[in-house]
């Protein structure tokens, strides 16, 4: 497949982010970014969000249930 050259400005710390993610990942930037972009495109992370959101509402019971079983350190809380 032929490659095309883009340009895109984004903040630093959003471009260190990105180069952070793909060293993780074994990616270039480039690769990570158009794996991004095909993952979007073809849906799988609105599939992806939309499953841990069905997941998290079933078991938000025994979420809560933990976390009151949990001792508190002073000045912490849940997000």
């Amino acid at each position: 497949m032929a490659k095309t050259q883009l340009g895109a400005r984004v903040d630093e710390d959003v471009a260190e982010l990105a180069r952070r993610r793909a060293a993780d990942l074994g990616l270039s930037v480039g690769d990570y970014l158009a794996r991004l972009v095909q993952d979007d495109a073809s849906g799988l992370r609105a599939r992806a969000v939309d499953a841990a959101a069905r997941f998290l509402a079933e078991h938000q019971a025994v979420f809560d249930e933990a976390e009151r079983d949990q001792p508190v350190s002073r000045g912490s809380r849940a997000a």
